[in-house]
């Protein structure tokens, strides 16, 4: 288990190549269906917001976004379950979002399984609402699952 660490310690940069093996192993511990390499690599390469947050010096989170036509799209974040529930998640989108600012962006779009009830708690409390579902979007153990389209006007 690791200590407390105050919020103020998450530092925030943009992804680079060599950190993919680290995301990438983040990624396989927290997700039955985790993005391969090269979709990080890919995601990269078109110049989407690729970030990723050091606490303490350890990756501990990423999160990449696309724009395009004045909106934008949360592809993907997670946090290291080492540092769920500790308020970093939650630093790390709200910094992300200060950046999408910058893009002249109206609106953030993100799909979310219904099942993960800690990200829709996390998304809501930053303001994002339900604005539709994707049926059988995400694979899942037993077959697929739907997802919640969540939005967030900027």
């Amino acid at each position: 288990m690791i200590s407390p660490l105050p919020l103020e310690m998450l530092i925030q940069r943009s992804m680079r190549i060599e950190d993919v093996l680290e995301v990438i192993d983040i990624e396989v511990r927290s997700y039955d269906f985790p993005w391969s390499e090269k979709i990080f690599l890919d995601c990269m390469k078109a110049g989407y917001l690729c970030n990723v947050a050091h606490v303490g010096g350890v990756l501990a989170a990423y999160g990449i976004i696309s724009f395009g036509a004045g909106e934008a799209h949360i592809l993907n974040v997670c946090v290291d379950a080492s540092y769920r529930r500790k308020g970093f998640g939650k630093l790390l989108i709200t910094k992300l979002l200060e950046i999408v600012k910058t893009h002249n962006v109206s609106s953030v779009y993100l799909e979310v399984r219904p099942s993960n009830l800690a990200a829709i708690d996390l998304y809501s409390q930053i303001g994002f609402s339900k604005v539709g579902e994707r049926l059988k979007y995400y694979p899942a153990l037993n077959g697929r699952e739907d997802a919640h389209v969540l939005n967030l006007t900027m």
